[in-house]
């Protein structure tokens, strides 16, 4: 059988993917320099909403980030065969989803040329000033541990180095989650259950990723994936997905406990228009009962059915940031609790917010670099998993 391989310098496909990843890089970069150039003005940000579009497309890409190595740690820490020759392609999204996420923080952000100002001046009181270690120490953890993955003599060092860069991506979810829960000025966050909800999150989004870049280099080599593959696969993810799913319902459970944060959650469970739908039938619906039911209902579980669940749950990952990080942000804070507010600075008011081209083209910025990164990555190296189908069938004989 005839394979095809992005390592083919000839490979017309590889050279036409190469070209549309760089021209969306370029139109996120040309959007950036807009927003920087003209101002905010050009977006649908404002004063109450700060965090627009783009953070929704960085938080995402920097947790699936976190969250894709764990393939790599149930592989090289936890000694699971099927997982190891999966663990280099999962350190390779990994950093690819990283550099995504942060292009897009950064260009968003504003000052990029600044850079060097953030990089040298800390205010450790500060969850951000914390990130700049937690981020570039990932990356470089991550750059050692497919050292210690894919050079023989560093073999040795895989198990040890995985179990670093396993503790280290846990406290990077939870600094990305207590930017959120160390935050009083905003009536949807301010609780420490966001820690270990974004934790979970990052399990979901990053196997779904994973699964989904899988499924695309396999169609691409022609190979189809052991049944045994598939299935173990299926269930971690419909497992993931379920944790999701009940430490969400814990956050809103436990604003819904506190007397001041009901107003907030019947804003965002019933009257919050686009961020209600977007909660309950994106997020709940579609990117999660759905791939339950594509992995684990009747005449579910296949390889298909595994991919298209993983894509839901991409698309419902982005739904339910977006109803977090912006409707979180359009609700108005309540500063005197009892009493109504009136000014003429809208206090009091649901703020409005409809994100512009520009940064909508940012964003996609950010996924293209992350593809970027991945398909030269691929091609530069053998990152392709490769399974020994012998043991896979007698590990299913014995089941």
């Amino acid at each position: 059988m005839t394979t095809h391989r992005f390592t083919d310098f000839d490979a017309p496909h590889f050279w036409s993917l190469v070209a549309l990843g760089a021209a969306v890089v370029l139109a996120g970069l040309a959007a950036a320099h807009v927003m920087e150039t003209q101002g905010h003005v050009v977006t649908g940000m404002d004063n109450q909403v700060v965090w627009g579009l783009p953070h929704v497309f960085a938080i995402f890409l920097i947790v699936a980030a976190s969250g894709v190595l764990n393939v790599a740690s149930i592989g090289t820490v936890f000694g699971r065969s099927i997982y190891k020759t999966r663990a280099p392609l999962s350190g390779l999204l990994s950093l690819a989803l990283l550099a995504g996420g942060l292009m897009v923080l950064m260009l968003d952000l504003g000052r990029p040329d600044r850079i060097d100002v953030a990089a040298t001046h800390y205010n450790f009181r500060s969850v951000f000033a914390w990130n700049v270690f937690l981020y570039s120490g990932l990356a470089a953890l991550v750059i050692v541990y497919l050292w210690t993955m894919m050079e023989r003599r560093m073999k040795p060092f895989a198990r040890p180095v995985g179990l670093v860069a396993f503790a280290w991506r846990i406290v990077l979810t939870t600094g990305t989650g207590s930017i959120f829960a160390f935050l009083v000025a905003r009536q949807a966050y301010a609780t420490a259950v966001l820690a270990p909800l974004f934790i979970v999150l990052s399990f979901v989004w990053g196997l779904a990723v994973f699964l989904i870049v899988q499924a695309a280099l396999n169609a691409w080599n022609a190979i189809e994936l052991h049944p045994a593959i598939v299935k173990r696969t299926r269930d971690l993810l419909g497992l993931f997905i379920v944790a999701a799913l009940y430490l969400a319902a814990t956050y809103h459970l436990t604003n819904l406990y506190f007397a001041r944060q009901g107003a907030f959650e019947r804003f965002i469970l019933v009257d919050g228009g686009l961020y209600t739908a977007l909660l309950w039938i994106g997020y709940v619906g579609v990117g999660s009962l759905l791939p339950l039911w594509l992995v684990w209902g009747p005449g579910g579980g296949s390889a298909r059915s595994v991919l298209l669940g993983s894509a839901l749950v991409v698309a419902g990952g982005f739904a339910f940031l977006y109803a977090f990080i912006i409707g979180g942000q359009v609700f108005p804070l309540e500063i005197f609790p009892g009493f109504e507010v009136h000014s003429t600075f809208a206090d009091g008011q649901i703020g409005h917010y409809a994100p512009s081209l520009w940064e909508a083209l940012l964003g996609a910025g950010g996924l293209a670099l992350a593809f970027l990164i991945t398909i030269a990555g691929v091609r530069a190296f053998d990152f392709l998993p490769r399974d020994d189908t012998r043991e896979l069938d007698a590990a299913m004989g014995r089941q």
